[in-house]
């Protein structure tokens, strides 16, 4: 199959007949139908059949469209990828960072990492955990930075970053700011505000169930800053990671939830093939020097 083949199986499925195929084109129309009869014979059955109104598509055509359309997009991203890059001059490296991870605790790494070696160009990638994980199983990332429960299976390896402790948050006009410790026990009397995308929901409740603790959530959001914006308006209180709170955070106050201490280590995680990557193993480097 054929770059130009596929060029003229949808010009035709676009204009409706091989005549405005062959014109939209640029090309002769014996030689457009010659092509399209080679990639009908190359996958073993007619693509169009022809009427008076013009030609449609076949069962088969019909069939192999979306993928023949999935295959140009792609060679399209492929060859705007490599324009960039020779526009720029700069090597693109792709950086997956976790939702729930603080982008102001990163940020000035990241500003740092460039200003010392603009010769590599970044793209972060913000994403769930999972989804993440996945573009880097299909190479679509070189390194992802998140807070794993495990190490995903595969030749993976992976560098600690740092950890940070759980939270508890709270509207600054909560009576949880006169008190000085904080434990789930306390926290169930209270509205609890559930975050959809916590890594450690399912360790959270499994420490609940054992202290027969009943967290109610009465507000579930995948979003951090949906949860830090009811914690303001007093909707009620959440846990979150201890960096995910700013400094002074306006009508927001923060404990760190005393009994049980719940920790996360974020890690950046990476396949062996990446890390003999050059500008992978600065980023490397980098962070290993940073935190």
């Amino acid at each position: 199959m054929e770059m130009q083949q596929i060029r003229y199986f949808l010009a035709v499925c676009d204009n409706g007949s091989f005549t405005r195929a062959a014109q939209a084109t640029y090309v002769a129309q014996p030689s457009l139908t010659q092509a399209i009869k080679k990639l009908e014979d190359e996958l073993g059955g007619e693509l169009f059949s022809r009427d008076r109104s013009g030609c449609r598509l076949t069962a088969l055509g019909r069939l192999i469209e979306p993928s023949i359309r999935e295959i140009v997009r792609k060679t399209q991203a492929v060859k705007a990828e490599a324009a960039r890059f020779s526009r720029l001059n700069t090597v693109p490296l792709r950086i997956g960072v976790m939702t729930t991870i603080a982008a102001h605790h990163l940020s000035p790494f990241f500003a740092n990492f460039q200003q010392e070696r603009p010769h590599v160009e970044l793209e972060l990638v913000v994403d769930s955990e999972c989804n993440l994980l996945n573009q880097l199983d299909e190479d679509g990332l070189d390194l992802v930075i998140s807070a794993p429960t495990s190490l995903p299976a595969g030749h993976y390896q992976s560098l600690k970053l740092y950890e940070e402790r759980y939270v508890v948050v709270f509207n600054e006009k909560h009576r949880f700011n006169q008190m000085q410790h904080i434990d789930l026990a306390t926290i169930q009397t209270e509205p609890y505000l559930d975050r959809l995308n916590c890594e450690l929901r399912e360790t959270l409740r499994s420490v609940c169930q054992g202290r027969q603790v009943n967290l109610y959530a009465a507000y579930r959001s995948n979003s951090e800053e949906w949860i830090l914006s009811m914690v303001r308006a007093g909707i009620g209180v959440a846990l979150m990671p201890e960096f995910t709170i700013t400094k002074n955070a306006d009508k927001i106050r923060v404990r760190y939830l005393s009994d049980p201490e719940i920790r996360r280590t974020i890690c950046a995680i990476f396949p062996l093939s990446s890390a003999a990557k050059p500008e992978v193993a600065e980023v490397l480097k980098s962070l290993r020097m940073s935190f």
